[in-house]
């Protein structure tokens, strides 16, 4: 489980996009169609069109993190994109939360992988 400091700025990104997209990809989409600051110490999510990866962007103050999470089965809970909503603040609560397969709709956590 990831643990997040509760002053994070989180930001996810209703449309899906092209998970080969690492630091630099990443950063110009979030300057480009969210109108934001990459280096502005805000996480970025984003996940692809199956919703079966996720890749957050983040400013440590130093340098950018890529943090990545590929489920083994199933889908993330994430909400659907509509024309001018390009993202959602969510607490990072809710990103912790997300990342461990709780739907944030319901609260009910998603069986993806249990060990054989």
């Amino acid at each position: 489980m990831l643990s997040f400091s509760g002053s994070l700025k989180v930001y996810l990104v209703t449309e899906p996009c092209d998970m080969r997209k690492s630091f630099n990809g990443l950063s110009a989409l979030i300057e480009q169609k969210l109108r934001a600051d990459p280096l502005s110490g805000a996480a970025f999510l984003f996940t692809n069109k199956k919703r079966s990866l996720i890749k957050i962007l983040y400013w440590d103050g130093s340098g950018l993190w890529v943090m990545a999470k590929r489920l083994e089965r199933g889908t993330f809970s994430w909400p659907k994109h509509t024309e001018g909503k390009t993202k959602i603040k969510l607490e990072p609560t809710a990103l912790a939360m997300l990342t461990d397969g709780i739907q944030l709709r319901d609260g009910h956590k998603l069986p993806w992988y249990e060990k054989p």
